[in-house]
Parts: structure tokens; C-alpha cells; sequence
């Protein structure tokens, strides 16, 4: 960390001790709340007019030549093929791949953009017309939820937790409908899911039973695409060509 992130750091948190007016008050966060209605109504507008979609989450990191990141290319293809629109965060890694797969076949490829210091840039493989850049990030999670008829959720780091817990949030108190959600590895995630059952269910009884039905652990593009298609066949519903 260098000299500088380390005084804006530092400058961010003696900021929130700053006794402020009401005229400063009134001025910054109006403005801050107007900006955040404008980052809603255009990702509303965008997102409403593109159709079916499933969002692919995972890591920023993840380089081209991973195994997870070529798995998430290949899904986001054999989404494409059965009509939905691939949804990532825009940046690089298993976002990039996801993109990637999408443009490759010819389906739609969405970007939900914010500055971060591993995501500086839209990647290339994201649809000119559907790029959306958002500087919070609860904006940006609504439409994640809001337009995602499915989650894909790739290995990834804090970010990727923080959108997968989301999701499972929503569909646990019936916010949303209850979309799959599919966690691509076991090694990966299988360490995770066995202190959710053991700890917040078994031990400490945080969660019901059936909320581990939220979300299902697999190892292979097909098998995740079959829980998409198993969980659509049910309501015998099609996305659109």
C-alpha cells in the first residue's frame, strides 16, 4: 500500500468524525441521492429491454489460462445457446470469460461496471449498448437481482460472497423469486457449505434446514447448466430466442 492510498484512508476516516452544517449536509447528500436514483433509472432502462438472463459471478483475478475461468466461458456459451443473456460485473477474470462466452455465440453480453482497484475498466467482450457503469454498489447489486432469472457463482473472493449471500438473502425472506443459485467447484465452496450446515444450522440454528436447498454445489459446465434447465423444465417455461 503506498503513501497515498494510505492518506486517503486516513482522510476517509477522520472525515466521518467532521461535525458538518446543515448546509453542507443538505448540499453533499442530496446530490449523493440523486446520483444513486440516476445509477437506478438508467440500469432500469438498460436492463428491462434485454430479456432472460443468468448472472455469472466470480474473482477479478482470475487469469485466462485457469480452469475456472475457460468453465465459465464455456457456461456463459451454453447459456447463450438456450436463449438467456449472460450478466457479469464488466471487469476482468471470470467476468471477462463469462462476457467472452456470451459475445462468442452471439448472445447477449452484459456489463454492470464500478471502479475498483482490480476493475478499472469495462473488458472488451461486453455489448457496447449494454455496459452499465455504477459507483455504488447497492445500485449495482439491484440489478444483479433484479433482471437474473439464475446465479452462476464462480470461485471468487469477498465481492463474490458478498453477491452470492445476497442473492440467498432475497430468495430466503421471499424478497425475489426463487431463482437457482449454483456454485461452480466443490473444492472450492465444499468447505463453506459444511460450516453452514454444521455451525449456523446444526450447532447454532441461525438458518432452517431447507435453506440449504437455496443453492446447489456442482463441478462441470453441463452440470450446471442442467440445474438451470432442470429448474425451468418444472414451470415448463423457456427464455426467448
Amino acid at each position: 500500500m503506498n503513501t497515498e492510498t494510505i492518506e486517503n484512508e486516513e482522510d476517509r476516516i477522520k472525515e466521518a468524525f467532521v461535525e458538518r452544517n446543515w448546509s453542507e449536509i443538505q448540499s453533499q447528500d442530496s446530490w449523493q441521492i440523486f446520483k444513486a436514483i440516476a445509477e437506478f433509472v438508467e440500469g432500469y432502462d438498460k436492463m428491462a429491454k434485454i430479456g432472460p438472463s443468468v448472472s455469472i459471478f466470480g474473482s477479478a483475478r482470475t487469469k485466462e489460462n485457469h480452469k475456472y475461468y475457460k468453465m465459465a466461458d464455456e457456461i456463459a456459451v451454453k447459456l447463450v445457446k438456450r436463449g438467456y443473456g449472460v450478466i457479469t460485473g464488466g471487469g476482468p477474470g471470470i467476468m471477462e470469460a463469462g462476457n467472452r462466452g456470451a459475445q462468442k455465440e452471439g448472445g447477449k453480453s452484459i456489463g454492470l461496471n464500478i471502479k475498483l482497484p482490480f476493475e478499472q475498466v469495462p473488458n472488451q467482450y461486453v455489448d457496447i449498448d449494454k455496459s452499465i457503469n455504477f459507483d455504488y454498489f447497492f445500485a449495482r447489486k439491484v440489478c444483479f437481482i433484479k433482471y437474473s432469472q439464475g446465479f452462476i457463482v464462480m470461485p471468487g473472493g469477498f465481492g463474490t460472497l458478498d453477491e452470492l449471500f445476497e442473492a440467498m438473502t432475497l430468495i430466503q425472506t421471499k424478497k425475489i423469486g426463487r431463482f437457482p443459485i449454483v456454485l461452480v467447484s466443490t473444492s472450492y465452496w465444499g468447505g463453506l457449505i459444511e460450516w453452514i450446515k454444521k455451525t449456523m444450522l446444526l450447532k447454532e440454528n441461525n438458518i432452517n434446514a431447507e435453506d440449504m436447498n437455496l443453492m446447489q454445489v456442482v463441478d462441470t459446465a453441463d452440470e450446471a447448466i442442467k440445474v438451470i434447465d432442470d429448474f425451468y423444465a418444472k414451470y415448463m417455461l423457456k427464455p426467448n430466442f
